[in-house]
């Protein structure tokens, strides 16, 4: 079952933790907010399978539980 991804940018604090555990999902928008970079943070995109280690790092590492992960596209 595929995962996907996304950021909840209202609750993300910037600390950086998401673009250190998974640099290839997340990045940092002009405000310095973490954002999904392979859609555009809409979360409608699979996380290629050798990515989901990282992924699920960065989810259970946020401080704030802004890294979203979810088994169903985001509509």
């Amino acid at each position: 079952m595929p995962y996907f991804t996304w950021i909840n940018k209202e609750t993300c604090i910037a600390c950086g933790v998401c673009g250190a555990s998974a640099p290839e999902l997340f990045d940092y928008d002009d405000e310095g907010i973490a954002f999904g970079l392979r859609d555009d943070n809409k979360g409608d995109e699979e996380v290629p399978s050798d990515l989901i280690d990282d992924l699920l790092d960065a989810h259970e590492s946020c401080p704030t539980e802004s890294v979203k992960v979810n088994r169903k596209k985001q509509k």
